[in-house]
C-alpha cells in the first residue's frame, strides 16, 4: 500500500463553483446533512485513491520493483519503461509549458498549460498531479492567458510562482481554496510587456522577505519582492544586444551598433554563487551575468544560431553548463571558456535538457519528433544511451528527473505528461560503478590475496591515518572527479566567477 502525503483539493472550473461548494457544506453541516458534509467529502477522495491504487496497481508494481533484466548483458545501452500517463480534458489542445517536481512530496508535481503558438493563445491551466492518483489532479488553477513557465519554492513548498504569456507574474498557494493568485503584478506593478519565459525563487533578502526572478522576451531580469500587499520589481539586468559586425568584421561601435534588447529564453543561478546565473537568449547567445554587475555581461558564449530554450548548471561540477538549442543540439561548457567543450546533435529542435540529480555524468533531453535521449558521459561521450520514441505525432516539450526516485517526467504539445521509469545502466552512479569493478575483479580471479602491511605505530601511525582520513571521499566528490577526467577539466585553471 502507498502511504497517504498529500490530500487532493480540487482548485479548477472557476472560484465560483468552489465558493458555492463550500458554501453547501457548511449548510450541509449546520443542517445535519451528511452526504453533503465535509468529513463526507474527505472519505469520497480517500476512497478514490484507494480505487486508482487498485486500478493502477500493475503500474505501482513496475515503478517499485521492476528492472530491466536485459541491462546486465548489454553495456552502454539503456531503456525508458512507461508507467502512467497525466491527462485531463479541460487541457486537451493545450501544449504542456512546465514541468515542476515539488521540494517537500516527492509524488507532488505541478504542470502548467499554455501556447507556443503566439496564433493560438487562450486562457491557462495549472495543475498539481500526485504519483498515487493518475486520473485527477489533487490541486487545479485557471489563468486568463496561457502558462509559461513555473516553479515551487524549495522551502515554503505550497508557493508555486507563475510566468504567463502576457508577461504577468503571479503567485498561487496550492492549499488555498480559491481560484486566485495571493500576488499578481499589473501595468502599474511593472509587469513583463512580453511572455514570461522562466521564474526561479531564490533566498529570502535581509528583510526576510520571499523573492523570485523571471525572464522575457522583452529583455528584463527581473526582481520580484513579496510585500504585505503587492509584489515589488526590481529589473536586475536588461539585455542588451550585441553590436553588429562591419564589413570588416570588427564589432561596430556604440553609434553605429544595434540599439534594443535581447530576448530573454532562459535563465540559471549558480548554486554555490549565489550572484552568479547564465542566461540564454533568442538570438542563440548565453550570457555569463551577476547580480551585481547590471550594466555589462561578465562574458558571452558563442556556439548556437538559433534560440536558447534551456541552460542548466550541472548539480555536482560548479563550472560545467548545458544548453538546449531550436538548432538541433545540445552543448556542454565550462563557463570558464567561450567555446563549448562538448556539442551533440540530436536530429531535430531540442525543447528542454535536465542533468540528472544523481550523477555528474547523465543528462536527458527531448525533441520535437517525440524522443527522449538519455546521455551518460561516463559511458559514451558520443552517443546516447537510450534514443526512444515515447509518444505518437506529438512534439515533446519539457523534461524533468525527479529528485529521489529513478523518474523522469515528459509534456507533450497534446496536453499530455508522461512518466518513465530509468533502467539500470542509465542511473548509475560512481559509487556503483566502483562496486561493479570490484566485483568483477574479484570474479576474474584478479584480486590477488595480499599479505597485510606490517603495522605502523606511533607517530608514524598517527600521520599514516591522517592522511587516510584525507583520502576519503564524499560520493559528490566522486562525481565531481568523474566529469573532470571526462572532461579534462582538472589540469585548466579556474577563472574567477566575478
Amino acid at each position: 500500500a502507498i502511504a497517504l502525503s498529500t490530500p487532493r483539493r480540487s482548485g479548477g472550473g472557476g472560484g465560483g463553483e468552489k465558493e458555492e461548494e463550500e458554501e453547501t457544506q457548511k449548510e450541509a453541516a449546520k443542517e445535519g446533512d451528511i452526504v453533503h458534509s465535509a468529513a463526507m467529502s474527505k472519505s469520497l477522495k480517500v476512497m478514490e485513491r484507494m480505487v486508482n491504487q487498485n486500478t493502477y496497481d500493475d503500474i505501482a508494481q513496475d515503478f517499485k520493483y521492476w528492472d530491466d533484466q536485459s541491462d546486465t548483458f548489454r553495456e552502454g545501452e539503456g531503456t525508458l519503461l512507461p508507467l502512467w500517463k497525466f491527462f485531463t480534458d479541460k487541457v486537451r489542445r493545450k501544449h504542456v509549458t512546465a514541468l515542476c517536481w515539488n521540494p517537500e512530496y516527492y509524488d507532488l508535481f505541478a504542470v502548467g498549460y499554455g501556447s507556443y503558438d503566439f496564433m493560438k493563445q487562450g486562457s491557462g491551466v495549472i495543475c498539481c498531479f500526485s504519483l498515487k492518483n493518475p486520473s485527477h489532479p489533487e490541486y487545479s488553477f485557471t489563468t486568463e492567458t496561457g502558462v509559461m513557465c513555473l516553479d515551487f519554492h524549495p522551502q515554503h513548498s505550497s508557493l508555486l510562482a507563475v510566468g504567463c504569456y502576457d508577461g504577468t507574474v503571479m503567485i498561487f498557494d496550492i492549499r488555498n481554496k480559491l481560484n486566485k493568485p495571493i500576488f499578481q503584478s499589473t501595468v502599474k506593478t511593472g509587469k513583463h510587456t512580453d511572455p514570461v519565459w522562466q521564474v526561479c525563487w531564490q533566498e529570502e533578502d535581509l528583510a526576510k522577505n520571499l523573492n523570485f526572478f523571471s525572464i522575457s522576451s522583452d529583455g528584463r531580469v527581473t526582481l520580484w519582492t513579496m510585500s504585505k500587499n503587492e509584489l515589488q520589481f526590481t529589473d536586475v539586468m536588461e539585455l542588451k544586444l550585441a553590436g553588429i559586425a562591419n564589413s570588416s568584421g570588427e564589432e561596430a561601435g556604440e553609434e553605429t551598433s544595434l540599439v534594443g534588447l535581447a530576448g530573454g529564453m532562459c535563465f540559471d543561478f549558480h548554486r554555490t554563487s549565489e550572484h552568479l546565473f547564465i542566461v540564454g537568449t533568442e538570438e542563440g547567445k548565453i550570457h555569463k551575468c551577476s547580480k551585481a554587475y547590471n550594466s555589462q555581461y561578465l562574458d558571452t558564449y558563442t556556439g548556437h544560431y538559433m534560440s536558447v530554450y534551456a541552460v542548466k548548471w550541472n548539480k555536482f561540477h560548479p563550472r560545467v553548463f548545458l544548453s538546449a538549442s531550436a538548432d538541433w543540439t545540445v552543448k556542454l561548457w565550462d563557463h570558464s571558456q567561450k567555446l563549448p567543450l562538448m556539442s551533440f546533435d540530436l536530429g531535430n529542435a531540442v525543447g528542454d535538457v535536465a542533468w540528472s540529480p544523481f550523477s555528474a555524468s547523465v543528462f536527458g533531453a527531448v525533441t520535437n519528433d517525440g524522443k527522449v535521449h538519455v546521455f551518460d558521459l561516463a559511458e559514451n561521450k558520443h552517443e546516447p544511451m537510450c534514443d526512444q520514441k515515447v509518444v505518437r505525432k506529438s512534439k515533446l516539450t519539457h523534461v524533468v528527473f525527479n529528485p529521489k526516485q529513478p523518474l523522469l517526467l515528459v509534456g507533450d504539445d497534446r496536453g499530455g505528461v508522461l512518466c518513465l521509469k530509468l533502467s539500470p545502466n542509465l542511473r548509475k552512479t560512481e559509487v556503483v560503478r566502483e562496486k561493479e569493478k570490484e566485483a568483477a575483479a574479484a570474479g576474474a580471479g584478479d584480486a590477488a590475496v595480499k599479505k597485510p602491511p606490517p603495522k605502523k605505530r606511533g607517530a608514524e601511525a598517527e600521520g599514516a591515518g591522517a592522511a587516510e582520513a584525507q583520502k576519503v571521499l564524499t560520493p559528490a566528490d566522486k562525481e565531481v572527479n568523474k566529469l573532470e577526467q571526462l572532461l579534462g577539466l582538472g589540469d585548466k585553471p579556474q577563472r574567477a566567477a566575478n
